[in-house]
């Protein structure tokens, strides 16, 4: 499946399909050597992922993290990325996964209920009845897959899972080898083919609940991902990418840069984890991230085109950021309140003032 062929109905293709044409022009372009099983070269994927002259990033992040991920991918460690909910760790993820291997669905997402068999493999128990194990029997789950097709494997949210589940990675990482005890002969040892390797991201929100141990970190390298520190670079982002998800919601238009403005200032102030800021005003507990911005932005827009037929305005601000506000802790919607009550009141332009106005409708 291209882009080109890609069913336009589909709300969020995958990157190799969202971006194959570009895929394609830098594979065919690309003269640098690539390491074995790889679909590009390293500069070239870090062109892909970066942008370059007539092509826009696709995230905001240090071209060194970028470098140190894909020569990390190149060696015997897999990668896990870590940093802040919102912090395109997914994206960065999805994104090498697509420029190495040409597939980034090969997904694992971690949570409480994840079992050894949804990562490795399991089985037609309706033939595993009627002729015993056999490899005609057996179900891959992503890490069969991407050992044996020499793929990158992602697995989201790896400390969400308990820790004998992500230890079962141990042996693979180790020896690039999965033991399939049930099966005979060849069948029974799966190796790794070149390209294969794993990235994992991690949540810094999640830090404790299920810490990876030490064998399993000894197995990484351990990248952070950050938020986006400059002001202008966050504010087009938000603006690139609130354009594109209202298109495809159907929305025409885009909400003004004035309002975009003020959404992303808010955000920005609001960010951390804790602490006063300047005028002592407590910052929210919760996660007021990059991607969180883009979705009241999208959100914006929705309402204004779809209740009352304009772009958007600062007012749908205040009523999108109850749900951000609240979701983590009740007490940041009273934060928030005090947020537009005073720092809100000394900010100077009309859609700061419209803002302000708008406070009453946090309910």
């Amino acid at each position: 499946m291209t882009a080109e062929t890609a069913d336009p109905a589909l709300q969020r293709p995958p990157a190799e399909i969202a971006h194959a044409a570009e895929l394609a022009a830098l594979r065919a372009n690309d003269r640098s050597p690539r390491p074995p099983g790889w679909a590009l070269s390293l500069p070239a994927a870090k062109r892909f992922i970066l942008g370059e002259p007539g092509r826009a990033p696709k995230l905001v992040c240090s071209p060194s993290l970028v470098e140190r991920a894909l020569v990390t991918l190149v060696t015997s460690r897999a990668l896990l990325l870590i940093g802040e909910p919102g912090t395109a760790k997914s994206l960065l993820s999805e994104l090498l996964a697509a420029a190495v291997g040409g597939s980034s669905t090969l997904t694992i997402q971690g949570g409480a209920s994840l079992t050894e068999d949804q990562i490795k493999y399991g089985w037609n128990y309706a033939l595993l009845v009627a002729e015993g194990p056999s490899p005609r029997a057996l179900v891959p789950a992503p890490l069969h897959v991407g050992m044996r097709e020499g793929r990158i494997v992602r697995f989201e949210e790896i400390t969400r899972c308990p820790l004998e589940v992500q230890d079962c990675l141990l042996s693979v990482l180790s020896d690039r080898v999965m033991a399939v005890p049930e099966l005979a002969g060849p069948d029974g040892m799966i190796f790794a083919r070149d390209g294969f390797n794993v990235i994992a991201t991690a949540n810094t929100r999640d830090r404790g609940v299920n810490e990876m141990s030490a064998a399993l970190k000894r197995r990484f390298n351990f990248e952070t991902v950050f938020p986006i520190r400059d002001a202008d670079a966050e504010m087009a982002l938000v603006k690139r990418e609130a354009a594109r998800l209202l298109a495809r919601s159907g929305v025409p238009r885009a909400p003004a840069d004035d309002v975009i403005e003020v959404l992303v200032t808010c955000f920005r102030d609001l960010r951390g984890a804790g602490g006063a800021s300047d005028d002592g005003l407590e910052r929210l507990s919760a996660v007021m991230s990059t991607a969180e911005a883009v979705s009241v932005a999208h959100a914006v827009g929705v309402r204004g085109h779809f209740l009352r037929g304009d772009a958007g305005t600062p007012e749908d601000i205040v009523e999108c950021l109850v749900g951000t506000a609240a979701k983590d802790n009740a007490e940041d919607l009273a934060k928030l309140r005090r947020y537009l009550e005073n720092r809100v009141a000394k900010r100077s332009g009309e859609a700061w003032k419209a803002l302000h106005a708008a406070r009453h409708l946090l309910v």
